[in-house]
């Protein structure tokens, strides 16, 4: 029977996303492939440290539990590692039992061209390149920021963060802010505030996410909760809560900053990953939780 990926949440992790591969990296940087392949086989019975994507791509496939007769959550990996140097990927997923039996190993290709194949709905990995490509293509991912803070603490409930333009909404809004300054932008928004805001490069993943928080609206604990978290304030605040009814999504907490640090919020929000579309915002992030950068879409950059 062929399994069908438009049903679940579909999630693409590389490898250096899912574990912590930062010094077999070093060497594939400055030893070049052989060098990295021949370190992996050489070491294929050491299991890998967990990386910074790792406990929430944990608690993901533990929502495949709430619903025995159904899968909600499918996670494979997406890793420009050649087979025959996966193997210790794939003991490490068996030793750690994560629930993850697919793989796209492409050997230094491109990876993009697969995500639409396998339906991906998020994508996260290391590599910038392949991230903006998918971004590109109209696929939610981060790059995430490897030196992320780190949590061993089991994920109870999925808590994730986001910024709101050019991450949720487009950078329409924000390129006024970027080229005309700060008083055009708030003029703009109260302008605008019955408009809907452009759908930007996570909107169709928090639908998702929304989608299945609807699934569990009886339950006494929900399995996953988000947050909008942007520089935005008062009155520009209003635009986009009227986007978020107009696309029928809820987010379960929001924060409206005018330029209060994210950092702190979103330590006290237990963010277990926080997706911002500027390193200003991502990288003081990364010190409390774990953080990914999203690229901005191909003409979408507003100091563009």
């Amino acid at each position: 029977m062929m399994y069908d990926l438009t049903e679940p949440l579909v999630i693409g992790i590389s490898s250096r996303a899912l574990f912590d591969l930062e010094e077999e990296n070093q060497i594939f940087e400055t030893q070049g492939a052989e060098a990295f392949s021949a370190y992996q086989k050489d070491h294929e019975n050491d299991v890998l440290r967990k990386g910074p994507a790792f406990h929430l791509v944990e608690a993901f496939l533990r929502l495949n539990q709430l619903q025995p007769d159904k899968r909600l959550v499918e996670v494979i990996v997406m890793s420009r590692t050649s087979p025959d140097a996966s193997l210790r990927v794939f003991k490490s997923i068996a030793e750690y039992q994560l629930d993850i039996t697919r793989a796209a190993l492409v050997s230094g290709a491109e990876i993009a061209p697969y995500l639409k194949a396998f339906q991906t709905d998020l994508f996260l990995s290391a590599y910038a390149p392949d991230v903006k490509q998918a971004v590109d293509d109209g696929i939610a991912a981060g790059t995430i920021l490897t030196k992320t803070a780190q949590s061993n603490q089991r994920v109870e409930q999925i808590r994730i963060a986001f910024d709101g333009d050019a991450v949720l909404f487009s950078a329409e809004a924000e390129r006024i802010f970027q080229q005309e300054g700060i008083d055009a932008f708030i003029r703009h928004e109260k302008a605008h505030a019955d408009k809907p805001l452009p759908m930007g490069p996570f909107a169709n993943f928090l639908k998702a996410l929304s989608h299945m928080q609807g699934m569990f609206a009886q339950s006494e604990t929900a399995p996953i909760r988000t947050a909008l978290v942007t520089s935005r304030s008062a009155p520009a605040h209003e635009r986009a809560i009227k986007t978020l009814r107009e696309w029928n999504v809820r987010v379960d907490e929001a924060f409206f900053l005018g330029g209060v640090r994210k950092k702190e919020i979103l330590s006290a929000f237990g963010a277990h990953i926080f997706f911002d579309d500027q390193e200003v915002h991502a990288a003081p992030a990364s010190d409390v939780v774990a953080a990914a950068l999203v690229p901005y879409r191909e003409g979408d950059n507003p100091k563009a």
